[in-house]
């Protein structure tokens, strides 16, 4: 493989999508020009972000913005993914739009159009106006009430130019770190008794969704989803903890969504789950998404829990549990299979029930840095590309309705607890600076582009 593009491009479905990813906080920044959010709250406290570091000004896109979207035009890309930032666009949560706040999505639609760029914007991805988190946040069912609300005020001002709607960023990933370990905003480790997070979290999906569908436009849930094995010698024992993680990780959100009802969940973790659901919630849940958005960054491996567990399931370190992979920064094994491990899995599970799918994050974090020519040679996150695309083209060849493929992330940015330590973009940012360095990923990822687009085009030729 050479920085230049990839040898060959595998044929993708007419029509595909082909972006990249942000979301509000971890690019932003102008966060004197909108209200706190909880993420605003967790950094404030000593010891919660790596280096101590904030997302006030991050990778400054709330002012640089025009030079992120030529980037994106340089690129190729078709459609952006980017999340609109609730304190924001409604500083209290609920109640007056903030014109300012508002204005800037205005702005960044417009000119995503004016270069043939889709705009696909989620509504939600962790930044809870501290307001609401004030009021129980997502542990009160009153937060889905208000996320319609912020809802409606988006559609209102933006459903003009908005043809596909995200409701919520990985639920489960932030009732998880947020609500059960105390990891990530924000910072309540309550364990079992997270699970009511997730039930209003869906529910505001539902209700978000409602208001998408009856403006004529197409919603999508955008979850963290992983193939779950259980640790190879494990025996029955393993086999069940993983049993038990997949119900927990995957299917808490995508049972009750699919297929209407709630999976079976370990015991002492039901519980608190039946007593968030009311009568009617799980019919106003079930088949409220026009497509589905996956995040897959690798599988997980799960063993038997120990004493000191707490949980039903245990996750063995990845350098151990996959000694036979590389892995990225992060510790995450790199195994490009898993992808169409869970896409061909979704099929099998819910068959009919399944929406269209939207691959709408996919990266890897690696030490990039220019050199002292300025050039950011990033030759693991291309093969960590051209590995995963080969995997999703395989699926969609082999029947997997797939319509389009996200890169994360567009630019290095704020990684949330780890602060600044992980890099995950296209392109470097000096976050001294705000400079912006195409990596050699970059361009690699602008020739795959290139090329699966003119293959697209052979198809339509008259």
């Amino acid at each position: 493989m050479s920085p230049s593009g990839p040898q060959s491009v595998p044929r993708f479905p007419g029509g595909f999508l082909w972006g990249a990813a942000t979301a509000s906080h971890q690019v932003e920044g102008g966060a004197e020009e909108r209200g706190r959010s909880i993420w605003d709250a967790f950094a404030a406290e000593p010891g919660r972000i790596a280096g101590g570091a904030t997302a006030r000004t991050a990778c400054d896109h709330y002012r640089r913005y025009p030079e992120d979207v030529a980037l994106m035009a340089r690129l190729g890309l078709n459609a952006y993914r980017f999340s609109l930032s609730w304190p924001r666009i409604l500083p209290a949560g609920r109640g007056a739009v903030s014109g300012t706040g508002a204005g800037f999505y205005d702005r960044l639609i417009d000119r995503l159009l004016e270069a043939g760029i889709e705009p696909v914007p989620t509504l939600y991805h962790w930044d809870l106006p501290q307001p609401l988190e004030d009021e129980g946040g997502w542990l009160s069912r009153g937060t889905a009430d208000a996320f319609a609300e912020y809802t409606a005020a988006a559609l209102d001002r933006y459903g003009d130019r908005v043809r596909r709607w995200g409701t919520l960023n990985e639920p489960f990933v932030h009732m998880a770190f947020g609500y059960a370990f105390g990891v990530h905003a924000p910072g309540k480790a309550l364990l079992a008794g997270a699970l009511p997070a997730a039930h209003h979290q869906l529910l505001a999906h539902a209700r978000a969704a409602a208001l998408i569908r009856a403006a004529g436009r197409e919603a999508l849930l955008v979850n963290n989803l992983t193939p779950v094995r259980p640790l190879p010698g494990g025996g029955e024992a393993a086999a069940a903890a993983a049993r038990a993680y997949d119900a927990l990780h995957n299917r808490l959100f995508l049972d009750p969504l699919l297929l209407g009802a709630y999976p079976e969940l370990p015991d002492g973790w039901d519980g608190p789950l039946t007593g968030a659901v009311h009568p009617g919630d799980l019919a106003e849940i079930r088949g409220s998404a026009d497509a589905l958005g996956v995040n897959y960054y690798n599988p997980t491996l799960i063993a038997p829990p120990g004493p000191e567990d707490g949980l039903p399931f245990a996750m063995p370190p990845y350098t151990d549990a996959f000694p036979d992979v590389p892995t990225t920064r992060f510790g995450w094994p790199v195994v490009p299979d898993g992808l169409h491990e869970l896409l061909t899995g979704l099929r099998e599970r819910y068959g009919a029930a399944l929406p269209p799918l939207l691959v709408t994050e996919n990266g890897c974090s690696y030490d990039d840095a220019p050199d002292a020519g300025g050039r950011v040679a990033d030759p693991e996150r291309i093969a960590y590309l051209d590995g995963h695309l080969r995997a999703l083209a395989r699926a969609a060849a082999g029947g997997v309705d797939v319509r389009g493929y996200f890169a994360w992330s567009l630019l290095d940015n704020f990684e949330w607890a780890e602060g600044y330590t992980q890099r995950f973009g296209l392109v470097h940012v000096d976050f001294d600076s705000g400079e912006r360095t195409p990596k050699d990923s970059f361009e690699w990822y602008r020739a795959w582009i290139e090329r699966a687009r003119a293959h697209d085009a052979e198809r339509t030729r008259p």
